[in-house]
């Protein structure tokens, strides 16, 4: 029996580690495998990059294989490892921690780098590309304590970086040097379509700007341009671009252009060494996007597993874009060059655009924005290279057009089995039909989980919807509902009923009876039941430190550098000599570098030491202005008719009585209030959750109001007469909003969800709306301020470093 080959791949990413598996199912035992990755994590999934930086997915959810799949697989994997040489004559590979590895077989897979303008101040802080984990912790970090962000660069990877910064509250502008964003997949049209509507989700454009230089001392401060002009920056996100990482191959002596150079079986000029994803160059293309680097690992497999292969031939890309709201899909030669013709559809009312190039009546492109469905037919038609004359209209219009109701699923059924489907992962037809065949696949989350098939961008899953019904029929499940996330599949209220009614106290035990996937939850779950627990059983369920949030165990923000910002409560932004001169002093006596004035009339003490916190809460007594929870935050009031002569109410008195009703109150996510004195309304009462606004003689209430990303003006619940109404109508509506909305969910969402009908019926009953009342008093009775806690009681002090682990500082 031929000894075990020894196999070393350097680099732990998506198109080398998709190598191994294709390996271990086509050669299982062929080979001894280990594997080199730079980074200390599993191999993920980094397409989801933007996901995890716009805060909806979190890092377990784009690990493709876990720990567990190496240790199952018989894999050795030394993560954290860079290798820094190779040795082609002793045939072994060191990291640069030392660490040796023989190889019969040597694959380079170690995929491409951020491309970073040598712009002068280029090396300062708070210039970063967008490449990998640790640059979306940087700019998570980097939003707490700065607002500026800039994105140099419109394309694909730039827009999903600023989508994500605006999620993250800050003020983002895209610099792009050419006059439309994604010059290199869409034309004209369907650009100047995607920034519309991305500058109504809060998008700032530069175009046709040229970057010269980067400014500030030791941090950005700001960003200047060829034609003199300039923009501040507190952040600069580069996303012009990536860089093959070739050096490790250049300096073993091998054929290096722009990437490493390959054959079409993905050899290097040295027999035993091969290389594949984006550190490769195949016939003078260095491919960036993932479908072309999983057929290269296909083929690659194959080779190194003795099953015949016609070689790699290079492949026709795609793009679909994946920021929120905004779907558009561009394939092969779009832009019409010589001797194409083009067929264009536009609907401005609808917000869709589609156009498909054509050349010898066969598809060469297609653009589509707004309705992106039929991306994966006509890729697969451009593929296929045949003639489609007579069907213009079909392709245009979509393949059910003219009549033709089943035009998908025709077209579907006719896909060769080795069309890729899913083009995040690489996923043939033939794959998916497979597993509904022979696996029993008869759901879409069953495929997801056997093939990976729409488990990414989810682009494809009604290709996989219509493949499941060509094959399964009536045999395919019912499909199965998504949960508050992917630990269960109940929904928000089905979870507060079975609370409700089992009586369940704590978050193990919901976790234990309701039957969770994952008996320790995930970021996503853990916080919310916290939350619905508190919300349910106020005078009964202890909080759950453990399942909040970091800023939320510390109980101030925490910064880039790991120092803290420290906000304590100004009621309605009144304050007064003796109470800033505590402030001064404290702040003096724990040297805190910057004293800030908020935007909500409070003053922020950024700088504070972990060590410092407990202490300096004591000497400021003064309760948490809570900048960090999901809870009232602040409640902003003009001077009203205490100063101003068009005041008509005392909007001070109302704000800071409302502040200290409804201070400490928990909530599903932030709440912001204000109080305007007379309709000029210059505490901006209507764009925050429940604002208020004086009239002669009474008050109007609004409610679902945000200032944010997504900007959206108030409702008007009510007017009435007192200052006592006042406070019963905003504290029943804020806890209906309690009760009712989803985790994480603000409530100028909340409200489009359930209509003003609902909250007008559920207040407009003195009964019922009292007994709200009551039942938020009651909740926050029960809530101290969190530093009362920690100062009184001796052994939370003591034990504080516990309370907040040190590895919070990563979460």
């Amino acid at each position: 029996m031929a000894a075990t080959k020894k196999l070393v791949m350097i680099g732990n990413g998506m198109a080398g580690v998709r190598v191994i598996e294709h390996i271990l199912k086509l050669a299982p035992g062929a080979y001894d495998i280990t594997i080199f990755g730079s980074e200390p994590h599993p191999n993920y999934n980094r397409i989801m990059l933007s996901s995890v930086l716009q805060g909806g997915t979190g890092l377990s959810d784009i690990v493709i294989n876990d720990w567990e799949w190496y240790r199952d697989n018989g894999i050795t994997v030394h993560a954290g490892h860079t290798v820094t040489s190779i040795d082609r004559v002793n045939r072994k590979v060191v990291s640069h921690l030392g660490l040796e590895a023989s190889y019969d077989t040597l694959l380079i897979a170690t995929g491409s780098s951020a491309f970073i303008l040598p712009l002068p101040g280029a090396d300062k802080e708070g210039v970063i590309g967008f490449r990998d984990i640790k640059d979306c912790q940087i700019m998570q970090e980097t939003s707490l304590s700065y607002n500026k962000a800039v994105v140099i660069g419109g394309g694909l990877l730039g827009l999903e970086a600023a989508r994500g910064l605006l999620n993250l509250g800050m003020d983002v502008t895209v610099v792009h040097s050419n006059a439309y964003l994604m010059n290199r997949q869409l034309d004209k049209a369907a650009s100047m379509m995607l920034k519309e509507e991305l500058e109504a989700q809060g998008m700032k454009f530069l175009l046709q700007k040229q970057s010269e230089r980067i400014h500030g001392k030791k941090r950005v401060k700001s960003l200047s341009f060829a034609d003199g002009t300039e923009i501040e920056a507190d952040l600069i996100v580069m996303a012009v671009g990536i860089k093959p990482n070739v050096q490790i191959a250049k300096d073993a002596g091998l054929n290096v252009n722009r990437g490493i150079i390959v054959s079409d079986f993905m050899e290097t000029n040295d027999p035993n060494i091969y290389a594949v994803g984006e550190c490769t160059e195949h016939r003078g293309i260095a491919y960036g996007l993932v479908a072309p680097l999983y057929e290269q690992g296909a083929v690659l497999a194959k080779r190194l597993s003795g099953v015949d292969t016609e070689g790699y031939t290079g492949s026709i890309t795609s793009t679909k874009l994946k920021v929120s709201g905004v779907d558009v899909f561009s394939a092969g030669q779009y832009d019409e060059p010589a001797g194409t013709r083009s067929l264009k559809y536009q609907d401005e009312v609808d917000r869709v655009y589609k156009k498909i190039v054509l050349k010898d009546d066969k598809l060469v492109g297609a653009v589509l924005f707004g309705d992106t469905g039929d991306g994966a037919s006509l890729l697969s038609l451009i593929r296929k290279g045949e003639s489609v004359r007579g069907r213009e209209k079909e392709l245009l219009l979509g393949f059910s057009a003219g009549g033709a109701a089943s035009g998908k699923e025709n077209h579907l059924a006719e896909m060769a089995d080795d069309e890729i489907v899913c083009g995040c992962n690489g996923v043939s037809k033939g794959t998916i039909a497979d597993a509904i065949l022979q696996k029993g696949c008869n759901s879409v989350s069953a495929i997801k989980a056997c093939t990976k098939a729409s488990g990414s961008c989810g682009g494809c899953k009604p290709e996989v919807e219509g493949l499941l019904k060509i094959y399964a029929g009536d045999n395919a499940a019912a499909p199965v509902k998504e949960g508050i996330c992917g630990c269960t599949t109940l929904n928000r209220d089905e979870i507060v009923a079975e609370i409700k009614r089992m009586g369940l106290k704590t978050v193990k035990e919901v976790m234990n009876v309701l039957e969770w996937s994952q008996p320790e939850g995930c970021s996503k779950c853990r916080p919310s039941l916290n939350y619905y627990l508190g919300m349910l059983w106020p005078t009964e369920y202890k909080d759950e430190k453990e399942s909040r949030f970091t800023n939320e165990r510390y109980h101030a923000n925490i910064q880039k550098d790991g120092t803290f910002s420290v906000v304590p409560r100004i009621y309605g932004g009144v304050t007064s000599p003796s109470e800033l001169k505590k402030i001064a002093e404290v702040a003096e006596k724990f040297d805190v570098p910057l004293v800030k004035f908020t935007g909500g009339q409070r003053l922020d003490l950024l700088g504070v030491k972990k060590e410092d916190l407990p202490k300096m809460w004591e000497e400021l007594d003064m309760p948490s202005g809570h900048a960090y929870g999901k809870m009232l935050r602040t409640v902003k009031t003009c001077v009203g008719n205490t100063f101003c002569r068009f005041g008509t109410q005392d909007a001070i008195g109302m704000g800071v009585r409302l502040e200290k009703e409804f201070e400490r109150m928990n909530a599903p996510a932030k709440v912001k209030l204000a109080v305007s004195g007379c309709p000029r309304n210059c505490a901006e009462a209507t764009i925050k959750d429940f604002g208020i606004v004086a009239i002669d003689g009474g008050w109007e209430l609004h409610v679902g109001g945000n200032g944010g990303v997504h900007v959206r003006a108030t409702d008007l619940l009510t007017i009435v007469k007192t200052e006592d109404e006042v406070v019963e109508w905003g504290g029943a509506f804020l806890q209906l909003y309690r009760e009712h909305a989803n985790w994480n969910e603000r409530t100028s969402v909340w409200v489009e969800r359930v209509g003003m009908d609902f909250i007008k019926k559920s207040l407009e009953n003195g009964e019922e709306r009292k007994a709200l009342y009551g039942r938020i008093r009651t909740a926050i009775d029960q809530i101290k301020d969190p530093w009362q806690e920690i100062i009184e009681n001796k052994e939370l002090r003591k034990n504080f470093e516990s309370l907040v682990p040190a590895e919070a500082l990563q979460s």
